[in-house]
C-alpha cells in the first residue's frame, strides 16, 4: 500500500470519528430537553443540602434557602424506579413507577417520587386507579418500624418530615392519624389520631379516638384525652392520658391488676404487681391482691431454664381471708398458703443421674379461699394432691442404682397428709457369681445361678397439714428392708423352662409398740401402747420351683379351605411351688401376747405382733405350701392382604385368656379363681375384663349368720361363685368418623390423586402468596371465606363426642341372701360421662360435660361454656349446673395489653349459693 493510501484512509477514519462525536454531543443536548432516561434507571449520588423545598408540586414550608452552601450527607442517597426518572430544573428528580429511595438504614418506596438533587428534602405520594383507589401510597421504613400514608414529605439530613394519614404498626396495634410530624429521634407527633387493636385497621371494628399523640417505635406511646368508639359510635368512656408501652425487648416492668367485684369480700384489685427480667435465664414475678373487706394476698412466681441442663418453674402464695363483719358471729380469718413446684432435667445434662421435682401443697381451705379456683368447679372441687421430689444415680461400673424420693399426698375434704421423707431405694443388677472369666466348652449348670439385691428404707408419718411441722419423731414410722433373691433357669427336656429360687427378705425397725391390758375406765379399748426404741431385726424365706412351657398350635377353619386363612393358637401353662417357713415361733420374737381377766372372771390371752403397722409388715406366723396353676392362651389369624399381593397381615382374636388358681397344702385350703380376658377391638382400644370367682360356699354358722365355710361350691355340683366385676370404654364420634362408615374408598384413580394432587399444590401456592403479601407490607391480612366447587359459602360444622360408660357388678349383701342356691343378689352400678365441642360457624364454639348417673338417678356436675370470637373481642358464657352450681359472662379485648382494660365480667361464684328457678 503506498503513502497516499495510508493518508486517505486516516483522513477518513477521523472524519467519521468527528461526525459520531457531534452526534453524540447534539443527542445530548436533546435529551436535556426532553429530560428523560430509559426504564429501570438505578443511580446512586451524593445529594448536597439540607433542605429544599419547591417544585411545581407546592411542597410546603420544609425546605429553606436552596442557594446557600449547604454540607454533604452522610452517605449516598440511592434512588430507582420500574417506569421512569424526569429531570427539571432546579435539580428536582421525579421518580415513576414503583420508586425507591436507600438513606443509610431509611427506605422510602412510593408511586411517585420527588426529590432535589442538591437539597435533601423528598416528597411521595400515590396514583390514583380509573376507580379513583389510591395504589402505591408511600411506605416510609427507618429501621425496622414500616410507615404507611398518603402523602409523605421528609428531610434527609434533619431527619424530619411531615405526613398525611399516617399507619404503622406498634406492638400488638395499630397507631393511625390524619396529620403527623416524625423529630429526628424518630419520634412521631400525631394530631387527630386512632389507636386500635383490629386487624382491619382502615375500618377498625373499635379504635381509642386520640386527639394528641406521641409515638416512640418500638417503645411506647403517650397520649392525651381519648374516648372509646365502637362500631364508629363514641361511647361516653374516656380517660384523661394513656400509656401504651411497646418494649419488644426481655425487660421489667409493672403488671396492671384486675378489678372486680366479689360477694363475700368486696371489691377488689388483683394480679397486679412487678415483673422482674432478673436474667436471659429467670424471672420472677410479685403479685399481689386486696379487698375492701380487709383479705388481702401475695404470689410469687419464676421460670427458669438453663439450656441443654435443667428447666422448671415456681410458684408460692399466701393468702389472709376475712369472711363477716367483724363483732359478728359470722366473722372469720384464715390464712392459706400454696406452694408449686416443678422442676425436669434435660437429658443430656447427666447420662447416669436425675433430679425431677413436682410439688403441689397447699392447705386445705386454700382452694376455696382462692378466687381462680372459686371460679373452676374441677379444681374447686380437688380433694387429694400429691406432690413428689426424686434423685437417681446409676454407677454402670458396678452396676448399682440410687433412688431416693420424697412425697406428699394431701387429702383436702379431711386436711391429712401422709409424708414420706425419704424413700430410698438401691439395686443391684443380676451378678452370675459361679460363672467363669474364661469359658470353655457348654455352659455349666451352676454357672446360670443368679443373684441379685434391692434394698429400701422410708420414714413414713400420718397427720393433719397444721401439725406437720409439729410431730414428734417418735411418731414416724422408718425402716429399712433388704431383698436377695436367688435364681436359676434350667431346660428340662428341651421344653419345659424349670425355675428354682430362694429368697430371703430382711426388715430393720428402730422400735417397736408393746401391748398390755389397761384397766381404767378412760381407755376405750383398754389396750396400753408404749414404744420402746432400740434395733430390731426381722427376716424370712421361702423357697419356689415353677415350670412354664408354650405349645403352638396351627390349623385351618374349615369353611374357610378356601381362602388363604390360618389361625395360630399359643398355649402357655405353669405350675410352681412355693415353701414358707412359720415364722411366728417364740423363738423369732415376732409375735407376743398379753391377758387379762374378763367381766366373767375368766382369763383371756390376746396375740399381737409388736411389729404390726410397720412400714415393711412383719414375717408370716403360719407355714405355707402353695402349689400356683395358670394358663394362657393367645389366639390369632393370619390372612392373605388384598392390598399386597406377596403379604399377609395378623388379626388379633383373642389377644389373652388366662386363669389361675392356687392350693395350700399345710393348711388345705384353696384360693379363689381369677381369670382375665383381654381382646384388640381396634387400634386404640383394648377391651380388659379381670373375674374372680370364689372357691368356698356360704354357710350358716350357729347364730343364723352367713359366713364362708368349709366347703367348695364344687362339692354342690356348682362353678365358683361370681365375685363381680367392674370396667369401663369410651368412644369419640366427631366428623370423621360417618366418614369412615359410609365416606368413598380410600382406593381412587389415577385421575383423582392427580386431581387432589393439584389442588394441594394450589392451596399450598395460595398460602405461600398470602404469607407473602404478609410480610411485604408488615401488615396482617384478613382471610377471604372458604367456597365450594358451586361458589356457595363453604358449610363447616366439626363437632365432637366422648362417651365413657363405666360400670361394677358386685354381690349386694345388704339383701337377703337366696337360701336355696345360697346365692346373694347382684347390684349394678354404672354411669355415663358425655363430654364433647362443636362449632356454629368458624366463630362460635361450645364445650360441655356432663353426666348421669343410673343408680341414683341423678345427673353429675355439668359444664357448658360458650365462646364467641367478635375479631378484636372474644365472648365467652361459663354456666355450671350441680353440687357447684354457677355462672360467669365475660366480654374483653383480644389484645393481651388491652385485656384487663377492655372488658366486662359478671359471674357468681360457688360459694354464693346460687339457686336457679
Amino acid at each position: 500500500m503506498t503513502s497516499f493510501k495510508r493518508i486517505t484512509y486516516l483522513l477518513t477514519a477521523l472524519f467519521i470519528l468527528g461526525c459520531s462525536f457531534s452526534f453524540y454531543a447534539e443527542a445530548q443536548r436533546v435529551k436535556g430537553k426532553r429530560g428523560r432516561t430509559p426504564s429501570s434507571l438505578s443511580v446512586s449520588d451524593s445529594i448536597q443540602g439540607d433542605s429544599l423545598l419547591v417544585d411545581s408540586l407546592a411542597l410546603d414550608t420544609v425546605g429553606s434557602d436552596t442557594a446557600k452552601k449547604k454540607d454533604p450527607l452522610d452517605a449516598p442517597v440511592v434512588y430507582e424506579a420500574s417506569d421512569s426518572i424526569v429531570f427539571t430544573r432546579g435539580g428536582f428528580a421525579h421518580l415513576y413507577g414503583n420508586g425507591k429511595v436507600n438513606y443509610q438504614n431509611i427506605e422510602l418506596t412510593s408511586a411517585v417520587i420527588t426529590m432535589n438533587m442538591d437539597s435533601s428534602t423528598v416528597f411521595a405520594r400515590g396514583v390514583e386507579d380509573s376507580t379513583g383507589v389510591a395504589t402505591g401510597t408511600p411506605v416510609f421504613k427507618d429501621g425496622e418500624t414500616p410507615y404507611e400514608s398518603e402523602i409523605m414529605r421528609y428531610n434527609f439530613k434533619t431527619k424530619k418530615g411531615f405526613i398525611n394519614s399516617i399507619i404503622t404498626q406498634q406492638g400488638e396495634g395499630y397507631v393511625t392519624s390524619e396529620e403527623a410530624k416524625k423529630g429526628p429521634n424518630d419520634e412521631i407527633y400525631m394530631r387527630h389520631g386512632k389507636y386500635t387493636t383490629c386487624d382491619d385497621h382502615e375500618h377498625p371494628h373499635f379504635y381509642l379516638k386520640l386527639s394528641m399523640a406521641k409515638v416512640r417505635p418500638k417503645k411506647n406511646v403517650v397520649f392525651g384525652p381519648a374516648q372509646l368508639v365502637v362500631e364508629d359510635v363514641p361511647l361516653p368512656i374516656a380517660v384523661p392520658f394513656g400509656f401504651f408501652p411497646f418494649n419488644s425487648s426481655y425487660s421489667s416492668g409493672f403488671i396492671m391488676p384486675t378489678y372486680g367485684d366479689e360477694m363475700n369480700r368486696g371489691f377488689y384489685l388483683r394480679d397486679g404487681g412487678y415483673y422482674f427480667a432478673i436474667s436471659d435465664r429467670m424471672d420472677l414475678k410479685v403479685l399481689g391482691e386486696i379487698f375492701t373487706k380487709g383479705s388481702w394476698g401475695l404470689s410469687a412466681a419464676s421460670n427458669y431454664n438453663k439450656r441443654y441442663k435443667y428447666s422448671g418453674t415456681f410458684n408460692a402464695s399466701y393468702l389472709v381471708t376475712k369472711t363477716g363483719d367483724k363483732g359478728m358471729p359470722d366473722y372469720a380469718v384464715s390464712k392459706d398458703f400454696k406452694i408449686q413446684w416443678s422442676h425436669r432435667q434435660d437429658a443430656k445434662a447427666n447420662p447416669n443421674s436425675t433430679f425431677s421435682a413436682s410439688v403441689n401443697f397447699a392447705t386445705s381451705s386454700y382452694d376455696q379461699s382462692n378466687l381462680s379456683s372459686l371460679y373452676n368447679p374441677q379444681q374447686y372441687s380437688q380433694n387429694t394432691k400429691a406432690s413428689s421430689v426424686s434423685y437417681s444415680r446409676n454407677f454402670p461400673e458396678i452396676g448399682l442404682n440410687i433412688s431416693s424420693t420424697f412425697n406428699i399426698t394431701q387429702n383436702t375434704r379431711d386436711s391429712s397428709v401422709t409424708m414420706t421423707l425419704p424413700d430410698v431405694n438401691i439395686a443391684l443388677n443380676r451378678i452370675y457369681p459361679f460363672k467363669r472369666k474364661k469359658a470353655a466348652g457348654n455352659e455349666r449348670w451352676y454357672e446360670k445361678i443368679s443373684l441379685q439385691y434391692t434394698g429400701s428404707m422410708t420414714n413414713k408419718v400420718d397427720t393433719k397439714d397444721n401439725l406437720l411441722f409439729k410431730t414428734p419423731m417418735r411418731q414416724w414410722v422408718n425402716g429399712m428392708q433388704h431383698k436377695i433373691p436367688v435364681t436359676a433357669t434350667f431346660t428340662l427336656f428341651k421344653y419345659i423352662n424349670l425355675v428354682p429360687s430362694f429368697n430371703y427378705t430382711e426388715r430393720w425397725y428402730l422400735n417397736k409398740i408393746t401391748r398390755s391390758y389397761d384397766p381404767s375406765p378412760a381407755s376405750t379399748d383398754h389396750v396400753k401402747r408404749d414404744t420402746v426404741s432400740g434395733f430390731y431385726r426381722l427376716y424370712d424365706y421361702n423357697l419356689a420351683l415353677q415350670m412354664n412351657t408354650k405349645l403352638y398350635g396351627m390349623y385351618k377353619p374349615l369353611f374357610m379351605k378356601s381362602k388363604e386363612i390360618q389361625i395360630r393358637h399359643v398355649f402357655s401353662p405353669s405350675v410352681s411351688y412355693t415353701y414358707t417357713p412359720n415364722f411366728g415361733a417364740s423363738r423369732y420374737g415376732y409375735y407376743d401376747t398379753y391377758t387379762y381377766t374378763d367381766e366373767d372372771g375368766e382369763v383371756r390371752t390376746v396375740e399381737y405382733s409388736p411389729f404390726e403397722g410397720m412400714s415393711y409388715g412383719v414375717p408370716g406366723k403360719t407355714m405355707s405350701q402353695n402349689i400356683s396353676f395358670s394358663v394362657d392362651n393367645n389366639l390369632e389369624m393370619k390372612m392373605k392382604s388384598d392390598k399386597d399381593t406377596t403379604g399377609y397381615r395378623k388379626i388379633s382374636l383373642i389377644d389373652q385368656l388366662g386363669a389361675s388358681l392356687s392350693y395350700d397344702m399345710a393348711n388345705k385350703k384353696w384360693s379363689d379363681l381369677s381369670m382375665n380376658v383381654r381382646l384388640k377391638l381396634t387400634k386404640s382400644y383394648t377391651f380388659n375384663m379381670n373375674a374372680s370367682f370364689a372357691t368356698y360356699a356360704y354357710q350358716f354358722d350357729d347364730q343364723g349368720n352367713v359366713v364362708v365355710g368349709d366347703r367348695t361350691e364344687w362339692s354342690y355340683g356348682r362353678f365358683g361363685r361370681f365375685q363381680g366385676y367392674s370396667g369401663s370404654f369410651s368412644y369419640t364420634l366427631n366428623n370423621d368418623t360417618f366418614k369412615k362408615l359410609f365416606g368413598k374408598s380410600e382406593d381412587k384413580g389415577e385421575d383423582d390423586k392427580k386431581k387432589e394432587e393439584s389442588e394441594d399444590d394450589d392451596n399450598a401456592e395460595n398460602a405461600e402468596q398470602k404469607e407473602e403479601e404478609t410480610n411485604n407490607s408488615g401488615m396482617r391480612k384478613t382471610e377471604s371465606a372458604a367456597t365450594d366447587a358451586d361458589g356457595y359459602l363453604a358449610f363447616k360444622f366439626p363437632w365432637s363426642i366422648s362417651l365413657s360408660y363405666s360400670y361394677s357388678i358386685r354381690e349386694d349383701r345388704t339383701k337377703d341372701i337366696n337360701i336355696k342356691t345360697m346365692r346373694y343378689p347382684y347390684s349394678l352400678t354404672h354411669s355415663l360421662n358425655v363430654s364433647g365441642n362443636f362449632k356454629i360457624g368458624s366463630r362460635w364454639n361450645m364445650n360441655y360435660s356432663t353426666g348421669y348417673d343410673f343408680t341414683t338417678k341423678e345427673m353429675s356436675m355439668t359444664t357448658l361454656n360458650i365462646t364467641r370470637d367478635l375479631h378484636c373481642f372474644n365472648m365467652s358464657c361459663g354456666l355450671v349446673f350441680g353440687p357447684f352450681t354457677s355462672y360467669n359472662f365475660s366480654i374483653r379485648a383480644n389484645s393481651s395489653m388491652l385485656t384487663d382494660a377492655l372488658k366486662w365480667d359478671q359471674r357468681s361464684n360457688t360459694g354464693s349459693s346460687v339457686t336457679w328457678y
